[in-house]
């Protein structure tokens, strides 16, 4: 028995909603933007092999890879120690780029973990163990990146009993427009940029913002969805940390897009509009003047509304 799993590239935040909003991306030429996981039956033991573009900027140790732990965690759950297993991290993300590139390698080895052992765990609990796991890498459990990366769409995080998160609806004539410079940039630095205390203007700001998108996005009352779009409390503090951001939102601002902010803690990335050719022209200016460093690219995006998924 085989078994191979693609999950999506995701967007935390979507700027107005810091950790408690995130949306899975699919580029629209139908090219796959995330991590995929492929396991069968090994004689013994677990024996992780890396491919893909990005390999190269993963630990070579396996024992220190996550896909690796995943594995080793399901086999002492199961009760199953003994039991090989052969799975190959086909790494297709970028790291520290802000498109979830952890949460979509623990996504992936996750999910294909429970279809090969026959879903021994919910959805909800899988969920619940995919923040876990992800939080190993990113330093703290947040779940903006792993739920809408398992379960597609745009997810809002609840965080009650039994309910990690919901779907909201999206805008289906919005064209997301994202663009990866080439650099990395740590997820615990950018969040050690944040103040520690808010204004309490701030904290209404924040709370209205998000608020009047999610009604907004029910209503599926664009303008309102856009005018509110608004990073309050953390783009702020880490726009200047990211090289070339100011100017290229002030740049695609002028090309006519709607709106633009940082896709998760970057140095990713949005722009929105509900036009192609303006989405196009966003994207060969971003490929002019925000791509700097090797392996930067720019996708013109739909949010991706399956998931995680298996592809074999």
């Amino acid at each position: 028995m085989s078994i191979k799993v693609y999950a999506p590239a995701s967007m935390g935040n979507v700027g107005v909603g810091f950790d408690l909003l995130g949306a899975a991306l699919a580029p629209l030429d139908g090219s796959l933007l995330g991590d995929r996981v492929f396991i069968e039956a090994a004689p013994s033991g677990v024996k992780l092999t890396l491919t893909g573009p990005w390999a190269h900027k993963l630990p070579e140790s396996q024992q220190q890879n996550i896909v690796y732990q995943c594995a080793c965690f399901f086999l002492e759950a199961l009760g199953k120690p003994s039991v090989g297993l052969a799975l190959t991290l086909e790494k297709n993300l970028p790291v520290g780029s802000g498109l979830g590139s952890s949460a979509s390698s623990v996504v992936a080895a996750l999910y294909a973990l429970n279809l090969y052992f026959d879903e021994p765990y919910s959805p909800q609990q899988l969920l619940l163990l995919m923040g876990e796991f992800e939080g190993k890498i990113s330093g703290s459990v947040h779940f903006d990146n792993v739920a809408p990366c398992y379960l597609g769409g745009m997810q809002l995080m609840l965080n009650v009993p039994g309910r990690v998160c919901d779907t909201i609806p999206g805008f289906d004539d919005w064209y997301w427009v994202l663009a990866y410079p080439g650099i990395s940039l740590s997820t615990a630095k950018m969040r050690a940029l944040l103040p520690e205390h808010y204004d309490r203007s701030v904290a209404i700001d924040f709370g209205r913002y998000l608020s009047a998108f999610v009604h907004a996005s029910y209503k599926q009352d664009a303008a309102l969805a856009i005018e509110v779009l608004k990073d309050v409390l953390a783009e702020p503090y880490r726009a200047d940390a990211i090289p070339g951001y100011r100017q290229a939102r002030a740049g695609l601002a002028e090309l006519g897009m709607l709106t633009t902010g940082i896709s998760g803690s970057g140095p990713t990335l949005f722009s929105v509009t509900d036009t192609l050719a303006t989405a196009q022209a966003a994207r060969d200016w971003l490929e002019q003047h925000y791509l700097s460093g090797p392996g930067g690219f720019s996708h013109i995006c739909r949010l991706d509304k399956q998931g995680a998924r298996r592809v074999d």
